[in-house]
Order: structure tokens, then C-alpha cells, then sequence
């Protein structure tokens, strides 16, 4: 049996080491009450505080596989909560722990922090077999 992961690590500037210790709780407190939710809200992602002059800086991981949506969820409820704005970005990785076809690949997402959506992903496995399908692969 195979056992699949999607891996990142990013980093999101929410301004200030005020606002980063809040988003800190936020992500506590939503992990504790997930337990309870049917969709967990950040059980998906790790999130870190730094230190020093960085301090207004989180780092989102992934401890053994994340959840790509969770990430992209919290991160809006951070820009809401803090104003944030901007265009903010991750990547991700898709692997396998044995060979398998259809395991293996990546994407990114990017996010308009202050219209508070998404405005645009790429994936590529998608990429690939819309090029091997002769699509234009540029548009």
C-alpha cells in the first residue's frame, strides 16, 4: 500500500508581531475546536512563529502531509482579520511513498490578500496533459 503527501512550506507576513501572535492563537484555537468540525479548519498545516526582527513573519508547513485548501482558508481568515494586502503565494508537492502514476506533482496558488480570494492556481499534472494533448499550454 502506497501512502501519498502533499508537502510545502511558506511564509506570510502579517505586518506585525502583534498580529502574528493573534493569527498564532487563531490557529490554536481552531485546531482545538476541529476536533469537532466534519471539515477541520487547520489540521492541515503547521504554523510557526519567528523570532527577532522576523517576528511579524509565520511560517505554514506541512509536519507530514498538508492540506493545500486548509492553508488557503486560514490564510483569508488572516487577511480579513488583519486587513492584509497584496498578492501572496505558496507551492506545493505532491509525492508518494512508493511508484505510482498518478503520485507525483505539484502546483502553486496565488491569492489577492485584500480582495480576499484567490485569483489563480496551476497544477502540473493538469499542465502536462494538456500539453501532451496539444493544447496551448501558454494561455
Amino acid at each position: 500500500m502506497a501512502d501519498y503527501f502533499t508537502h510545502f512550506s511558506c511564509l506570510l507576513d502579517v505586518g506585525t508581531s502583534e498580529n502574528a501572535l493573534a493569527a498564532h492563537r487563531m490557529f490554536v484555537q481552531s485546531r482545538l475546536e476541529d476536533a469537532d468540525r466534519d471539515e477541520p479548519l487547520c489540521s492541515g498545516f503547521e504554523l510557526s512563529l519567528q523570532e527577532g526582527d522576523a517576528a511579524h513573519i509565520l511560517w505554514i508547513h506541512d509536519d507530514e502531509s498538508g492540506d493545500v485548501e486548509q492553508v488557503i482558508g486560514f490564510v483569508l481568515c488572516l487577511a480579513e482579520a488583519f486587513d492584509l494586502k497584496g498578492l501572496w503565494g505558496f507551492t506545493y508537492a505532491l509525492t508518494c511513498s512508493r511508484p505510482r502514476l498518478d503520485a507525483f506533482g505539484g502546483g502553486a496558488h496565488v491569492i489577492d490578500l485584500g480582495a480576499r480570494k484567490s485569483i489563480g492556481w496551476t497544477s502540473s499534472q493538469e499542465w502536462l496533459a494538456a500539453a501532451l494533448n496539444g493544447d496551448d499550454v501558454d494561455a
